[in-house]
């Protein structure tokens, strides 16, 4: 008679006395869902922020190139059946004599202010570091500036800058300089509001590079000063590099909040005199408003040259922090 065994298809596995152990059931894939509770915690989360993006930002946003795209008039803003019109306001600011003034007064004005405005912060920042006494409360001094509202700070440079009452011509007369015309001479009016920015402007820089060079390790200065490097090489080779990413932003942010100032320029010389101060934000509101005839659309365009400009610069800031991300 034949036998036949049969192979089983797995033996089981053997310990180390020779018992057999059974082998484990084969893992399954699980996959976990989030619970619908956390799915609808987001969304709540997220709605007040999409609302308010959506209504202050992207909805202005549209109602501005809505404008730009025209032909606004009093009535037709009123009963909202303006033409098509394209490009045609936008070529209509291109051809106008005041175009090239505004664009060289606006890259005048933000150039001036970003560089002093960092410079003198970034001075400030690196001598309230040292720690020393008094050094909180002349800090919270400076800050003065940036606190104070915008109509207060341009009228006070406005009395400080008129050319017959006002304390910077005293000041001049007593050391033997005649008076200086500030903000009615067409050579001084920019120069007027640039120094108003700038000390308006100082704090924030202040602050942001402050906040940066307390995240630099004191330790790397004690390594430098023991290698014999003096108080210059220390920042420019510890400092100054380090700071580069809060430099970025805060230059940025400088930037965007610069290509709009209004406020101040409006106040101290409303543009002028003869457009010698004029910027494009003044002249976007000078279009739209400071006339009996506004020009809602050439002034909408204005304004969309400066989102665009603000638009670049942040691309540019975003591509260059890749960049140095992946480096």
């Amino acid at each position: 008679m034949n036998r036949t065994t049969q192979v089983p298809d797995a033996l089981p596995a053997r310990g180390r006395n020779g018992a057999a152990t059974a082998a484990p059931p084969p893992a399954r894939a699980t996959t976990r869902r989030r619970p619908a509770s956390s799915q609808w915690a987001a969304w709540a989360f997220l709605a007040p922020v999409t609302l308010y993006l959506v209504l202050f930002y992207a909805y202005p946003l549209y109602r501005n190139i809505d404008l730009s795209l025209r032909n606004y008039t009093v009535r037709s803003f009123v009963q909202g059946d303006a033409p098509f019109t394209g490009l045609a306001n936008y070529r209509a600011v291109f051809d106008d004599p005041t175009f090239a003034p505004a664009l060289l007064h606006t890259v005048v004005f933000t150039a001036v202010c970003l560089v002093f405005q960092y410079a003198i912060g970034l001075a400030l920042a690196v001598f309230f570091n040292q720690h020393f006494r008094l050094s909180a409360t002349l800090r919270a001094l400076f800050l003065v500036p940036w606190l104070l509202p915008l109509i207060v700070s341009a009228s006070t440079w406005s009395w400080m800058l008129n050319s017959d009452s006002g304390v910077v011509n005293a000041t001049l007369h007593a050391v033997g300089i005649g008076p200086v015309n500030w903000l009615t001479s067409p050579s001084w009016s920019l120069a007027s509001v640039i120094i108003a920015n700038v000390w308006i402007g100082v704090p924030f820089n202040l602050v942001v590079l402050y906040s940066g060079l307390q995240s630099i390790p004191t330790s790397l200065y004690e390594a430098a000063a023991l290698d014999g490097a003096g108080p210059w090489r220390r920042f420019w080779s510890i400092t100054f590099p380090l700071l580069r990413p809060v430099s970025a932003i805060t230059l940025l942010l400088g930037l965007v909040y610069t290509l709009k100032v209004f406020d101040i320029i409006w106040i101290m010389t409303k543009g002028g005199p003869a457009d010698s101060s004029t910027t494009f934000a003044t002249w976007s509101y000078q279009l739209g408003f400071g006339n009996l005839l506004p020009a809602f659309g050439p002034g909408a365009a204005v304004g969309n040259l400066l989102v665009v400009a603000a638009l670049v610069f942040g691309l540019i800031y975003l591509k260059v922090q890749r960049k140095q991300a992946l480096s």
